[in-house]
Parts: C-alpha cells; sequence; structure tokens
C-alpha cells in the first residue's frame, strides 16, 4: 500500500526505516507546509472552536503533528500555535528534511553512470522526501518542484517524518506498525476506550493506534469493521499458520475450553469480538483484559486464540 498522502479517511523514523514508534524528528528537522487558499487558524482541532486568525494564501507554516486524519497541529511565523483543516484545497506540504552536506541530486536511484545527476543539493535547502525506494535511496522533490533521487545516508540530510510518512516497502510498514505497538507493552486495558487517550486500550482502539502512530494510516474503530475493511482490501485466510507478520488475526467470542465447542462456527458469519496483530513464529500482539496486565504477546498454538480464530489478512498490500 504506497500513500504519500493519506486520504483513507494517511515516530524519529530511522533512516534505516526500521522504525521505533515514538513519533518525532531528527534535531534540526521540519515539517512546513504553504497555505493553498485562506483557513481558519484555530485554538482546537474542531471547526466549533475559536479563530486564532486567517492564515493567508502561500503563509508558511511549521506542521508539528498530524493530530487526526482531519486537522494538523501548526505553528506560525509568529510562534502561535494551533490548527488547521488538513484538506488539500487549503495546505500542502512542502518540505520534512534540511540538506546538511552537499549531495548529489540524480535522475535515478544509483550511481551508476546511467543515473545522471541533475544538480547539487546545497546545504540548507529544504526538500520533501516522498518515497524511500530502497535503503540507499530516497526520492525528494526540491523546492522547484522537480523530482529526483538522493543517498538516504544521514550524512547529507536530517528529516522530519511525523507528520508525513513517505512511500515505503510493505515489509518496512509492517515493521513501523508492530514497532509502534511494542512501546505500548503492558498498557491497561479498558473495554471501550477513549480513542485519543493511549493510556488505556481495547483490542481494536490499540490496533487502530499502531497503524496511526506507525504510519499516520486511519484504520476502523472496531474489531468488526476492521475485519470487513481488511476482507475488502484482498484475500484472508482461516488458516492462521499461513498469515504473515504484521497481519490482523480476527477471533470470536470465547465459548469454552475445548477445540470442540468451536467446531459450528463459520468464520465469515460469526460476529468479530477481538482482534490482534501476527508476529509470525505463532505469537500474537494484542489487548484483550484488565487480568492479563494490557498490552502483551501471547502463543496461539494450542491455546484458547487458536479456537477462537476466525480469519486474518494484511491491512498493507
Amino acid at each position: 500500500m504506497k500513500k504519500w498522502t493519506l486520504v483513507v479517511s494517511l515516530i524519529v523514523l530511522a533512516l534505516t526505516f526500521i522504525l521505533p514508534a515514538a513519533i518525532s524528528a531528527d534535531v534540526g528537522a521540519s515539517t512546513q507546509a504553504q497555505i493553498v487558499s485562506g483557513v481558519s487558524f484555530r485554538d482546537q482541532p474542531n471547526t466549533s472552536s475559536q479563530v486564532i486568525r486567517m492564515l493567508k494564501t502561500n503563509e508558511i507554516v511549521t506542521v508539528t503533528d498530524y493530530v487526526t486524519t482531519n486537522w494538523y497541529k501548526v505553528k506560525d511565523a509568529q510562534g502561535a500555535v494551533g490548527y488547521v483543516s488538513t484538506n488539500s484545497k487549503y495546505i500542502k506540504i512542502i518540505s520534512n528534511a534540511e540538506i546538511i552536506y552537499g549531495v548529489n541530486f540524480r535522475t535515478l536511484p544509483s550511481s551508476e553512470s546511467g543515473s545522471k545527476v541533475i544538480r547539487m543539493l546545497n546545504k540548507g535547502e529544504e526538500v520533501l522526501i516522498t518515497d524511500k525506494v530502497s535503503d540507499s535511496w530516497y526520492k525528494v522533490l526540491d523546492a522547484n518542484g522537480t523530482s529526483g533521487y538522493v543517498s538516504t545516508s544521514s550524512k547529507y540530510m536530517i528529516a522530519d517524518f511525523s507528520v508525513v510518512v513517505p512511500n515505503m516497502p510493505v515489509a518496512d510498514e509492517v515493521e513501523a506498525v508492530i514497532s509502534a505497538g511494542n512501546v505500548y507493552l503492558g498498557t491497561p486495558y479498558e473495554f471501550g476506550s477513549d480513542r485519543n487517550d493511549p493510556t488505556t486500550f481495547d483490542c481494536s482502539d490499540f490496533v487502530q493506534t499502531m497503524f496511526w502512530d506507525a504510519l499516520r494510516l486511519s484504520v476502523p474503530s472496531d474489531s468488526a469493521s476492521q475485519g470487513t475493511f481488511v476482507r475488502s482490501l484482498g484475500p484472508v485466510s482461516t488458516d492462521w499458520t499461513k498469515l504473515k507478520r504484521g497481519d490482523l488475526m480476527f477471533f470470536s467470542s470465547y465459548k469454552g475450553s475445548k477445540p470442540s465447542d468451536y467446531d459450528n462456527i463459520e468464520p465469515f458469519k460469526e460476529p468479530i469480538t477481538h482482534v490482534g496483530i501476527y508476529l509470525g513464529n505463532g505469537n500474537i500482539l494484542h489487548t484483550y483484559s484488565v487480568e492479563s496486565g494490557g498490552v502483551r504477546v501471547d502463543t496461539i498454538d494450542g491455546k484458547q486464540w487458536e479456537n477462537r480464530f476466525l480469519y486474518g489478512g494484511s491491512v498493507l498490500r
């Protein structure tokens, strides 16, 4: 699933993109945006909040957080902090990295002879990283809108991926989501937890938070809807041993301790009551009760989770 602007309602990220889950920026890096059309600058991320002032066309602001799919937190040139709609008719991200050492800006993601040097990107220039095409190369836009490729080496640039996450290989996206979830190990369980408060989770809130923290990707907020969403994206499997690392797993309610208690279950008709993310090697990262200690890793084979398993599949394709 490759998205630059996450339209699906879209971490210092390490420059290798095997990411820690805490979202922040490399020291000195920031994300800049340009106001496309006059828009309200509000004191809270909702339309009923107070308007601080109108941001004018072509104003440049610093985006400090992607609060929800609908709101950016920004700082204007005078240092005032507030919230702006993420709608592209009002605002566009123009940079998220700064060149700290002169580097070749190339036509192809290679230093071989077929890749021509467009020009040298100079120290202090700001660019927009739109894609990570490999461990060695970023695709970027310069201030003139020219597209090209630059080395990912931290010797050449500092980047801020806390607001907009560049396209990555699916395998890296999977690791980003799992890393985001691991940060919350031990976080207490609360049924019906507040979707905007990461101090407690129920199962679907935890899954939603992992994808948002890691990729700024909005998935449905309840386990049944998450199951429907995953099925809408492509094939799913009713055999958990065939799942891949990073697949979501969906479960029925508890009906007994014996496998025979689940003999008559129809996977696609049975109500989904639980969800977690598959880690591979028979392990699942999830949360399901206060007594279990909140967010945790459990084994599946021979446990209640194997009996209750309905189907699983990937959000990331």
